[in-house]
């Protein structure tokens, strides 16, 4: 089967053929006729199944034909976070170059002038982030009731991010007569239930087993000391023929101190969490796929659906604490067809993490170790132990190069030494008694008064006056 088989227009067809496409994925191929019948539609697929242009090239063709009004977007396209927003806008520049369609991009974390005078000019495609479009809603900067097609993208992430109850109060913004479709890599009941709520009679695809991984991927878990995390990945990355990896930690402390700790053992690695700002985001994103950095790491923010071409490896330094996100997270790699490794750091505290992961996709992660080893691990043990042997003389020897010159020259061998019996004894003086007052300190003030500590006796302080021990320098007189 090619797109040409799926009753895509001829400007879009060359639009795919200019990407370098030519045989559509299996929701692509199921879901592209459906949405084109204008039907409601559910989509369950696992990520990297080309689940974006499944929506993307349909609604190309849909909105060919209408007009624009001001405020009023003919499609909604919501996504949970900037990341996905911004990609998805990539897919429409991309694929929407031979049809006369306006988009705009509403998420946070930019000025919203521009936004907002695209909103006035007209937009045939609207892709939000939940945030942002309520927010505008709110102010009345923006109307739904002339939307035609609804698109709800990574569900899950909307459940586990907290914006079904925004999902919700859109969507009875939007025209009961509308196309809605829905996406998501897991089908949790609370999404079932928002699809029964506001799809009419949908078709629903599945092209894999809910919560299932890539079969691309190889998977291990690693078992590790917590304290040893670091230096294990540190091995990976210089031993597993790492050409480019994402790097998944569960806090964003977590991810700076990590990327620091790789900078500072020569990796090229950077970072991206949720405190950055979007421009910052954007930069660093853009820095890793054109390959000035090898490693990303990254909080789950980078998790859902960006498609980063050739990331050979993922690594999740922390176990993910929704086993949702495991799905997600190793999903970065292996994407169109291509080979992606994936390993889990699993420590005595992350065992009930694991459970629930492996418990979720219905198989045993295997262990790393017991096979597909690309080096032959006790040659690599013999160096490591080699190289810990010789530490301990390097670090003197390191040590003894940092001391001053004059120092190590100066510094007389020990056996020059006098003996300890034969130095000069202290000279002796009388032990004082204790128990009469010293006299023979002076002081700066030899009439200053003693200094007077507070007892609880002491009668109290009226209310407003200093009650602390008395400063020296109130004594001291102006002339």
């Amino acid at each position: 089967m090619t797109f040409a088989d799926l009753g895509l227009s001829p400007e879009l067809l060359k639009a795919v053929e200019d990407a370098g496409y030519t045989t559509p994925t299996a929701i692509q191929a199921q879901a592209i006729p459906t949405v084109l019948m204008m039907k409601d539609l559910i989509g369950i697929a696992q990520t990297g199944t080309g689940k974006t242009a499944s929506f993307v090239l349909p609604m190309i063709d849909v909105m060919a034909s209408g007009r624009r009004r001001a405020l009023m977007p003919r499609s909604l396209i919501l996504e949970p976070t900037r990341e996905l927003a911004a990609q998805v806008a990539e897919n429409f520049e991309k694929y929407g170059k031979n049809h006369d369609l306006k988009m705009a991009l509403l998420i946070g974390g930019v000025q919203m002038g521009d936004q907002l005078k695209a909103l006035s000019d007209g937009v045939d495609v609207l892709i939000a982030t939940p945030g942002r479009l309520m927010d505008l809603f709110e102010r009345g900067k923006i109307l739904l009731n002339g939307c035609e097609l609804l698109v709800i993208d990574e569900a899950d992430r909307m459940l586990d991010m907290g914006f079904i109850p925004d999902i919700e109060f859109i969507c009875s913004k939007l025209p009961e007569t509308r196309q809605t479709m829905l996406f998501s890599a897991t089908m949790p009941p609370p999404i079932e239930k928002l699809a029964k709520k506001f799809l009419t009679n949908p078709k629903r695809i599945e092209v894999s087993r809910a919560a299932s991984t890539n079969a691309d991927i190889t998977a291990f878990k690693v078992p590790v000391k917590s304290r040893s995390k670091r230096e294990t990945l540190r091995w990976f990355l210089e031993n597993d023929l790492v050409e480019t990896a994402m790097i998944f930690a569960n806090k964003k402390t977590t991810v700076r101190e990590l990327n620091q700790s790789l900078q500072r053992h020569g990796f090229r690695s950077s970072e991206i969490h949720g405190d950055m700002d979007q421009s910052s985001r954007i930069k660093e994103l853009e820095r890793f796929k054109a390959g000035e950095v090898n490693i990303l790491v990254a909080s789950d923010v980078a998790a859902r659906g960006l498609d980063i071409k050739g990331v050979s490896h993922v690594f999740n330094f922390d176990t993910p604490w929704h086993p949702d996100d495991y799905v997600h997270r190793i999903g970065r790699t292996g994407r169109a067809g291509a080979k992606g490794r994936a390993f889990t750091f699993v420590s005595e505290e992350d065992a009930e993490a694991i459970a629930n992961v492996e418990k979720l996709t219905g198989s045993a992660i295997k262990v790393f170790g017991k096979e597909d080893v690309r080096v032959d691990l006790s040659e690599v043990i013999a160096r490591a132990e080699a190289a810990k042997a010789e530490a301990p003389r390097e670090e003197r020897e390191e040590r003894e190069e940092r001391k001053p010159r004059r120092a190590r020259e100066e510094r007389a061998p020990r056996e020059e030494r006098a003996p300890r019996e034969e130095r000069a004894p202290r000279e002796e003086r009388p032990r004082r008694d204790r128990s009469t007052p010293r006299t023979d300190r002076v002081t700066a003030s030899d009439d200053r008064k003693p200094r007077r500590r507070y007892h609880e006796d002491d009668e109290p302080v009226p209310a407003g006056e200093w009650n602390g021990p008395r400063p020296s320098f109130l004594d001291v007189g102006f002339g």
